[in-house]
């Protein structure tokens, strides 16, 4: 059997101005054929778990086709997706007969030309293989699912945690289920439903209340009889689309009605608790009153500015309130042209310039505070184990490290590529030790848990500004469903 593997996975943050271009594609993963399988095979992501199973399963070649990702950003341009669509399906006509498909897309991607975009390349290629070949496919639960996608495909299986731990074994259970499928073991039939809910980004933690007892029920069904997955997806509240919003999918046995009525008790679930999805807004003035009491170290999480979700990752608010306070601190800021004034003054040197709030003023305004210059390194490091995101190899660009004067100082690590604070790895190869601060900062929500709850006492998301709010009530939409819980109450 021949199982040709698809990815082009992108979180399009359409609150953000700056498109996202090819070049975000090159500086991420761009690879067709068998470099697909040089980029994932062996790796924490979903693809690595396709070729995981596959490649010990006698009988069977799986077959890289093309696969594509990008650091969360503002929408794709058209031509962007053009060149992206072309390549794979160039790849696609090369790879000769396939007897299935496992693909990965994200399910929140945005182009200028697809509000919808995951539904439509997935649509494509079941175009190209017919109604007959099985495709299975993973998607992330911060996926806004669109029927498009159902349709595309005989099942979907989104991840179970947040930050993405399970993404390789969910690459396995999809391959497994398409193993079943194309020997009759199997016939995968599908339900979803989509409730007028969006999930606040702060509550979406499956180990913990709210989510927790949705979860619980979904782990539940699946020891039904005749039940082959199931799936919460919480959605992404920064995608400005009719798809926005929480969903749930069932996969059962060749029983529809099975399905449709599991998939009916979870949205039901979700409908009847939606109240306590509002979520917990804890204000910056609040968060350094409570840090004098707070165990240390506290990882400060800058929900406002999160990289993962979009967010240009250079926002000022919460590093201007430590220095304020004179707090030991560490936060790291994208800021390119500052990492170039730190190479030209030299280790040991200063820099005086504004640092970070360059691309949104709701971000905060720029750093004006004199800085040492106290290490440079080329930002490239690995993570052996398993983070959200799935990733091994990390590269954040040429960073500097530059601290403020005096016993408290303020440690900024400048970066000369956006990078998700989801390793620790990102301070450890920089000579920095996450122990010796009071206040860790990481401009995230849930994504760095898995990384820094190991050395952090206290943890604390915090309601800063920004593209990425918390509040997705501050955000402007014009293109959601109506009504919708948070934004219309009943």
């Amino acid at each position: 059997m021949r199982i040709g593997i698809i990815g082009l996975l992108h979180e399009s943050n359409t609150f953000i101005a700056t498109p996202t271009t090819l070049e975000s594609f090159r500086q991420g993963v761009l690879a067709s054929g068998a470099e697909v399988r040089e980029k994932f095979a062996g790796g924490h992501h979903e693809i690595g778990g396709f070729f995981g199973l596959l490649d010990q399963t006698a009988g069977v070649e799986a077959v890289p086709i093309f696969a594509a990702r990008a650091t969360p950003s503002g929408a794709i341009t058209a031509a962007t997706v053009d060149q992206l669509l072309a390549m794979m399906e160039e790849n696609f006509r090369r790879a000769g007969k396939l007897d299935g498909l496992l693909l990965a897309p994200h399910g929140a991607g945005v182009s200028e030309s697809f509000p919808d975009l995951d539904g439509h390349w997935m649509s494509l290629v079941r175009a190209w293989v017919g109604p007959d070949v099985p495709i299975i496919s993973t998607i992330d639960p911060h996926a806004n699912l669109s029927q498009k996608m159902v349709d595309a495909t005989d099942a979907l299986i989104a991840y179970r945690t947040n930050p993405h731990l399970d993404q390789r074994e969910r690459g396995v259970e999809a391959a497994r289920l398409l193993l079943r499928t194309l020997r009759g073991e199997a016939k995968p039939t599908q339900a979803s439903a989509i409730p007028a809910v969006s999930i606040n980004i702060e509550r979406q933690n499956p180990r913990a209340a709210p989510c927790r007892p949705m979860y619980e029920l979904a782990d539940a069904m699946l020891r039904e009889p005749g039940v082959l997955s199931n799936s919460i997806v919480l959605g992404f509240p920064y995608a400005d689309v009719r798809e926005m919003g929480t969903s749930f999918i069932v996969v059962s046995d060749n029983n529809p009605g099975q399905a449709r009525q599991l998939v009916n008790q979870l949205a039901d679930h979700l409908l009847a608790q939606r109240d306590a999805f509002a979520g917990e807004f804890i204000s910056i003035d609040e968060v350094i009153a409570m840090l004098p009491k707070s165990e240390k170290p506290v990882l400060l999480l800058d929900m406002g500015d999160n990289v993962g979700g979009g967010s240009p990752g250079d926002g000022t608010i919460l590093a201007a309130a430590l220095h304020r306070a004179q707090k030991r601190a560490f936060v790291c800021i994208f800021d390119p042209q500052a990492v170039a004034e730190c190479d030209r003054a030299g280790v040991g040197g200063e820099i005086t310039s504004a640092l970070g709030g360059r691309h949104d003023p709701s971000l905060g305004r720029p750093l004006k505070i004199p800085l040492k210059i106290r290490s440079l390194h080329d930002g490239q490091f690995t993570e052996p184990q398993a983070r959200h995101g799935g990733l091994t190899n990390y590269d954040m660009g040429r960073t500097a490290i530059v601290e403020t004067a005096g016993d408290n100082p303020l440690t900024i690590m400048l970066t000369s590529r956006r990078t998700m604070p989801s390793s620790l790895r990102q301070l450890t190869h920089c000579d920095l030790d996450p122990l010796t601060f009071e206040v860790l900062v990481a401009k995230g929500v849930h994504a760095p848990v898995a990384a820094y709850e190991p050395v952090c006492r206290t943890i604390i998301r915090v309601n800063t500004p920004g593209p990425t709010t918390a509040d997705m009530r501050q955000l402007t939409y014009r293109n959601r469903r109506r009504p919708m819980f948070p934004f219309e109450t009943w």
